[in-house]
């Protein structure tokens, strides 16, 4: 390659690392539910009397959950829920919940009856509502508590689904014997405001059982804000399942705004791939999305440039992929797995992804080091060569482990490894999926995962060529020092270091596994 052409090349691997960093700068993370937008989130306030236990219970669909709540309840199929269409349900969801919850006192059933409901929605992230439903029960006691009684409630609901579950109770003239009074907001006030310091293990109670005991304080009369009686219409505007059209400060506003617009004009459009390409771009140079794991591969397989786009193209074309069969099993096969409950699946299968890759290529490169050299050398001297083995030892050692030979990584290998980094979809991209398909406008949802996945490219193909010419430093180094801390060494390091991330990759999947 000639001296201009390196020049070249080097200025385009600057302008692939810079162009996606200067696009993200000022650009915001991903707005999202505080718990994922996968999750469906429940709260249980207790308040037991001697003749009587209220139960006040919350549930909060985060985006994905509440999208498909939301394609049910819009009837007409016209991209909004009516005040007519969210009435229904509001009337008939807490019935059809109060299945899946038990209350008993002394192990005799006790019955739930709805005296009051809401069913009310906020923004989510790209548009996409949250969807809130608040039941009022009350379960009267027959006879009356006049003695120590053992009370206990369940709630079943959506047990396969992730999130908060959260119950507490208070006594009413009763004293709950062994039970640490808490607020009947609970930690999160409702389910209104999660404490950060409990979103990465957030409680998992789905039941209580509870020793009460007449006598005690009496509590002050209360009813939820935000649910009314079954006979009293409630008040409400219609809820688009399309994302909103007024906009918003962020760039992820702006591109749920330009989704649910009317008219999507050219400049517009552009627009909105733009910001579609930005947020891949941002995403990708978030922590754990590869870059590590892809710079380390190329120098353990003396990568190229060439192969280092490819390599991005790879994960585009992967992650494309595997947004479109997420959102396909959101809106047609979601009662058969959860879509949350892929995730630590694919994550196990791109870990081990990983681990095969970087094992496979330490083994290449151990086999390349000075002292695995030269005692292959003497153990092929030693098989005598006047004879002729119908075969040339030229110490090439082609294997057949994701490289090929003279080091370069082989098609194989980069597919691999491509796969891995775009195998497990981002919530993300397909949020943007999803708000288009509410909006009546699948294909151009497709077209701005494609762009969101061209952002991820962009960021790691950039990480790939500086990695790969940053490479000719070591050739620089002065004698023993070169051999010392040189290219081989490199390498060996570079492809244990592969290992570990897959080790590490596997680990977490299989802990979220089970």
């Amino acid at each position: 390659m000639s001296a201009r052409r390196r020049r070249l090349v080097r200025r385009a691997a600057r302008l692939a690392l810079l162009v996606p960093l200067a696009l993200s700068l000022g650009a915001p993370s991903v707005l999202a539910h505080p718990l994922g937008n996968f999750t469906i989130n429940h709260f249980t306030a207790l308040r037991v009397s001697a003749e009587r236990i209220d139960v006040d219970l919350v549930i909060d669909h985060a985006e994905v959950p509440a999208f498909q709540q939301l394609q049910r309840l819009d009837s007409d199929a016209d991209g909004a829920v009516s005040a007519a269409e969210r009435e229904p349900e509001r009337r008939t969801a807490c019935a059809r919940l109060a299945g899946e919850l038990s209350l008993s006192a002394d192990d005799r059933p006790v019955p739930l009856h709805v005296t009051a409901a809401g069913l009310s929605f906020a923004p989510g992230v790209g548009g996409l509502p949250t969807l809130r439903l608040v039941c009022q029960y009350v379960g009267r006691f027959a006879p009356v508590l006049t003695a120590p009684t053992t009370v206990t409630f369940a709630d079943r609901s959506f047990a396969g689904r992730i999130g908060w579950r959260e119950i507490v109770a208070a006594g009413d003239g009763m004293t709950l014997d062994g039970y640490e009074a808490t607020s009947l907001a609970g930690l999160a006030g409702r389910l209104t405001d999660y404490p950060a310091d409990l979103l990465v293990q957030p409680p998992t109670e789905s039941s209580l059982s509870l020793r009460v005991v007449p006598g005690g304080p009496r509590l002050a009369p209360w009813s939820a804000p935000d649910a009314s009686p079954l006979d009293v219409a409630a008040a409400a505007d219609p809820v688009a399942t399309a994302p909103d059209a007024s906009g918003g400060g962020t760039l992820e506003a702006q591109l749920g705004a330009m989704i649910g617009a009317v008219e999507l004009g050219p400049l517009a459009l552009a627009t909105s791939l733009l910001i579609a390409l930005v947020l891949g771009a941002v995403h990708a140079l978030s922590p754990g999305h590869g870059k590590a794991i892809m710079a380390a591969y190329l120098v353990g397989s003396s990568g190229t440039a060439r192969q280092a786009v490819a390599l991005g193209a790879t994960v585009t074309i992967a992650h494309t992929l595997g947004v479109l069969g997420l959102a396909m099993l959101t809106l047609v096969a979601a009662s058969l797995i959860a879509p949350e409950r892929l995730f630590p699946i694919l994550g196990a299968i791109s870990g081990v992804l990983v681990l095969a890759i970087g094992a496979g290529l330490l083994t290449a490169r151990l086999r390349e080091l000075p002292p695995v050299q030269s005692r292959l050398r003497r153990r092929h001297h030693g098989h005598g060569h006047d004879h002729d083995h119908g075969h040339r030892h030229d110490h090439g050692h082609r294997h057949d482990h994701g490289h090929a030979a003279g080091g370069r990584p082989s098609g194989r290998g980069l597919f691999a490894l491509g796969l891995s980094g775009g195998l497990v979809p981002s919530a993300a991209a397909l949020l943007l999926l999803l708000g288009s398909v509410a909006a009546g406008r699948p294909a151009y949802g497709v077209v701005l995962v494609l762009f969101f996945g061209l952002g991820m490219a962009a960021v790691l193909s950039g990480v790939g060529i500086m990695v790969v010419h940053a490479r000719p430093m070591l050739d620089r180094l002065p004698g023993r020092l070169a051999a010392v801390a040189g290219w081989t060494g490199l390498q060996v390091a570079a492809a244990s270091v592969v290992c570990v991330l897959g080790l590490i990759l596997t680990g977490q999947a299989v802990e979220r596994l089970l």
